[in-house]
């Protein structure tokens, strides 16, 4: 089926600022509170909230398969378990309403008031109810940084990690949406030179930029997930902050991993764009040497040009762009991800949630985290108001960025913005 939605000469008829993240040719999906107290499945243009709720209601959508309530839900998982046919159906037609040569819409002003809301009328909500939440380790230059300074630099890399897309189950109950603040974690950690642990709060968190994308119901128990299919299940993407604790997955994360320095809190930006929406941004990933096993190979382009930065934002309300990296340096793509979860038969469903791995890219200004821009905080990083970081201090705000960009069209994902509270007291 074509997508229509991705024309890039297409114009609409609301008012969209020429660098918005958010044209018609994006149209991405999220969930919001309304002024009206009505939590609605919704889409956006420019600055403008679409209530998808209410133009189905109003009969915008009836030459398309859909249930009454699909978009009166406070989720997305039913939307996204009809399948790639049915997004297209419905991207392509809110594409259509909201075209400048279309008056059906545009010249219904009852109608208009209705489904238009300005962004400071909403308070955005989680996209998803997410099940299950896996987090993926699939930048080469993050993983030889982290090897280099953690291992014996000759060999940072693990034997595996060529091979496999490595990765770990999270815990998806602490996932959050841009704007919900957390709190700096407690737990253990070992001091130097000490042969005993201390309890108290982290003293070591750290951003991850990463980002995550959003499957439909893909597979039965038991049936692997074709690599060369992957994508068709693949529903959208968010930016992802997946905090951590650095000191406390120092001491607890050998033998089985990251667990509580992982687990207090990440954070996602609420609209999901489409994969539909990035395939004029379609790129070559890295060379791959050596060849992965035949379930993992591809041909064609696989990975996406997206940009990214991270800002951090102190209690000065000085903001400082500490890095730049780009979502086309991960060494395993989202459809190897994907094929590789699946080989054993795990089963995966609609609002699953697949994080990338820390994105860090070849030069120091591109890494993706602090442990590494301030290389284990040996080299803090110089902030705008003057003062350092070697790690994230509490009442820091950091604010993940992305957007795809070419000579015609910019598509964008907003911003995932995250405030740093100090840790709750304890008398233990």
């Amino acid at each position: 089926m074509p997508i229509a939605a991705n024309d890039p000469t297409k114009k609409t008829w609301l008012n969209v600022s020429e660098n918005s993240d958010f044209p018609i040719q994006n149209i991405p999906f999220g969930v919001f509170l309304t002024r009206d107290d009505i939590i609605t499945i919704g889409t956006r243009i420019g600055d403008y909230a679409i209530d998808l709720g209410a133009l189905h209601q109003l009969g915008y959508f009836k030459d398309i398969p859909l249930t009454d309530d699909i978009f009166l839900q406070d989720t997305l998982n039913d939307f996204i378990s009809d399948g790639q046919k049915t997004w297209r159906l419905v991207r392509n037609r809110i594409s259509e309403i909201f075209d400048a040569s279309n008056d059906e819409l545009k010249n219904n002003k009852g109608h208009r008031e209705v489904v238009l809301f300005s962004m400071d009328e909403i308070e955005m909500q989680l996209p998803v109810q997410i099940g299950d939440y896996t987090d993926f380790y699939s930048s080469k230059e993050h993983a030889t940084n982290v090897g280099t300074m953690f291992r014996d630099p000759e060999n940072a890399l693990l034997p595996n990690w060529l091979h496999i897309p490595v990765g770990y189950h999270g815990r998806s109950s602490t996932i959050v949406p841009s704007g919900t603040p957390i709190r700096r974690p407690l737990g253990q950690t070992i001091p130097n030179n000490s042969k005993s642990p201390v309890f108290g709060p982290s003293k070591l968190v750290d951003f991850e930029l990463e980002m995550a994308f959003i499957t439909t119901d893909a597979n039965a128990l038991g049936e692997p997930i074709p690599v060369s299919e992957a994508e068709d299940y693949i529903f959208g993407m968010v930016l992802f902050n997946d905090w951590s604790a650095r000191d406390i997955q120092k001491w607890e994360y050998v033998p089985l991993g990251p667990f509580l320095a992982k687990n207090f809190a990440s954070s996602i930006s609420p609209w999901i764009v489409t994969l539909d929406a990035l395939q004029p941004f379609k790129v070559e990933s890295p060379e791959q040497s050596p060849e992965p096993l035949p379930y993992l190979r591809l041909t064609g382009n696989h990975s996406f040009d997206i940009n990214l930065e991270v800002d951090i934002i102190t209690e000065s309300m000085k903001s400082t762009t500490v890095t730049k990296s780009n979502f086309k340096y991960l060494y395993w793509t989202m459809a190897q991800q994907l094929a590789h979860h699946t080989i054993n038969g795990c089963k995966v469903n609609s609002g699953d949630m697949m994080g990338s791995g820390t994105i860090s890219g070849p030069t120091p200004d591109s890494y993706g985290s602090m442990l590494e821009l301030s290389w284990q905080g040996k080299n803090p990083i110089k902030l705008n108001d003057g003062s350092e970081r070697k790690f994230i201090e509490d009442n820091d705000t950091v604010v993940l960025k992305g957007y795809c960009q070419t000579e015609s069209i910019r598509i964008g994902f907003g911003e995932v913005s995250t405030k740093l509270l100090p840790a709750l007291k304890t008398n233990k």
